[in-house]
Parts: C-alpha cells; sequence; structure tokens
C-alpha cells in the first residue's frame, strides 16, 4: 500500500449545492473533523483525485479550498472527547 500523509483539508463554498457536494466529497477520505475543516490521510494518487475533482466542482471565483500537508513529525494534540487521527487500513470511496 502507498505511503499516506497527514492533510488537514478545509473549503468555502457559497452555493449551498456546491457546499454540499463538496461535503460529500471530502468526507470520501474523511477520518475525522468538524463543519468545514476535515482531517485525511491521502497517498499521492488520492491527492491528485481529491484536487481535480475538487477543481471541477467549485467556482474559482467565489469558492475555495485548502489542503494541507501536517509535518508528520509533529505531535497531535486532541482537546476534549477528540480522538488521535489513525490512518486506517483502508477507505471506501463510493
Amino acid at each position: 500500500m502507498a505511503q499516506r500523509d497527514f492533510y488537514l483539508a478545509a473549503y468555502d463554498v457559497t452555493h449551498p449545492r456546491r457546499l454540499a457536494a463538496a461535503l460529500a466529497l471530502v468526507r470520501g477520505y474523511t477520518t475525522g473533523g468538524q463543519k468545514s475543516v476535515h482531517e485525511v490521510f491521502l497517498n499521492r494518487a488520492e491527492r491528485s483525485e481529491l484536487l481535480h475533482s475538487m477543481a471541477l466542482l467549485l467556482d474559482e471565483d467565489s469558492d475555495r479550498f485548502f489542503l494541507l500537508r501536517l509535518d508528520p513529525r509533529a505531535r497531535t494534540y486532541a482537546l476534549g472527547l477528540a480522538a488521535q487521527p489513525k490512518d486506517p487500513d483502508y477507505f471506501y470511496v463510493g
């Protein structure tokens, strides 16, 4: 299996229909998060697919998408009832 990197995916989408579609797209890769910021583990192919699909979905004049790769050496802090992010053995995207 290809190495996955840990990312934060965030979006700001102005139209309700595109917002719902962006949420559905990102949730296919999500391991955690809330509202419009999600924790995702992606390999190179998945990253490319997500960026391409999001580019087709969003209006570049009014919508924004941000994908931030997190440093794997950094310590993760979870507050409250939050769980530490984990890269599962498999993802079902569908």
